[in-house]
């Protein structure tokens, strides 16, 4: 038997190379195009029998997999839309898979707006809230209240290298929210001016630990510190039910070039030989659920300690892996 991958729909290829490159950002964003693109490799797959389809579907999942390790929202789409492919045929199998990711991007879409409801009803009118990088999910409690007729402001962190802060200062600005927009370093003296730091996040563990945006773990730390209350909004596809089994969730290091380029480096280096710099550029950090004060998701908030009570419900105790063999 041939355990080769079979190759993937160009469409696919495509989505997890914007996906690397952070053409495709944000959690939701990334699940919405994962399940898009398992429906765009269904409905183009010319397999002849339904373990070939299973095969594809299988290769097509795995290469949008290994993408962004710590981005759990990515896998929780995939495990969605496999676990939902059923059939005896290739004609059943690829009405089922397009079927369930359909449904996923509508639950999906219908969720953000739910939290942000949710969200909404922490904050108050005139409330002061900073940001750290850019989550739609966080944005989505700011247009809420927006929306209820609260007058919000925000701090929005820069959030080096990348600069996503600057996107949630621009969509900000659109609803009409005035914005201060600081450099990372700025975060504890602007501290004093806030109301409320809201975050979102990447991967949530069991115990409660959230993994977002490196620098999330330092603002939660300074805002204990300033008794500024610290919110995560993140949706339901953010729980890393691996967590309950023991699995560390792994944090991501992106390439150098984020932070320095070629002439950058070559410029520090000098003279000297070049294997004496090495530059790190890891894309998240752990917050311990000591510095949340709540969750927030589509299905309500929870403190931290608690998340691991809604794992179980949606997960159970154990997972697998759908697009492994």
């Amino acid at each position: 038997m041939d355990d080769s991958l079979p190759a993937v729909d160009p469409d696919v290829a495509a989505t997890a190379a914007d996906i690397a490159e952070m053409e495709i950002r944000g959690a939701a964003t990334i699940a919405d195009a994962a399940a898009e693109a398992l429906a765009r490799q269904a409905e183009r797959s010319e397999a002849a029998s339904p373990n070939e389809f299973r095969r594809q579907l299988r290769a097509a999942a795995k290469t949008l997999y290994e993408t962004r390790p710590t981005a759990v929202s990515l896998p929780n789409a995939l495990r969605y839309v496999l676990r939902g492919m059923s059939g005896e045929t290739v004609s059943e199998l690829r009405a089922s898979t397009i079927a369930r990711a359909e449904e996923f991007q509508v639950d999906l879409a219908q969720a953000q707006s739910k939290l942000g409801e949710i969200g909404s009803n922490r904050l108050r009118d005139g409330d002061v809230v900073m940001t750290h990088c850019h989550s739609t999910d966080a944005l989505s409690c700011l247009e809420a209240a927006v929306e209820d007729g609260k007058e919000i402001e925000a701090i929005v962190k820069e959030t080096r290298p990348r600069k996503q802060g600057h996107i949630t200062a621009r969509q900000l600005r659109e609803l009409g929210v005035p914005v201060t927009l600081v450099v990372d370093n700025a975060a504890r003296r602007y501290l004093d001016r806030a109301d409320h730091v809201l975050v979102g996040a990447d991967s949530i563990a069991a115990d409660g630990s959230v993994i977002n945006k490196v620098g999330t773990s330092g603002l939660a730390v300074n805002a204990r510190e300033r008794g500024v209350p610290v919110m995560v909004a993140a949706q339901t596809i953010k729980l890393h039910p691996d967590t309950m089994t023991g699995h560390t969730v792994e944090i991501e290091m992106r390439a150098e070039r984020e932070v320095v380029s070629d002439e950058e480096r070559a410029d520090i280096a000098g003279e000297r030989a070049d294997d004496g710099l090495v530059v790190e550029n890891p894309a998240f950090d752990v917050t311990p659920p000591r510095y949340v004060d709540a969750i927030v998701t589509e299905r309500g908030q929870f403190p931290p300690e608690s998340i691991v009570i809604l794992m179980r419900e949606l997960f159970g105790e154990t997972t697998g892996e759908p697009w492994e063999p």
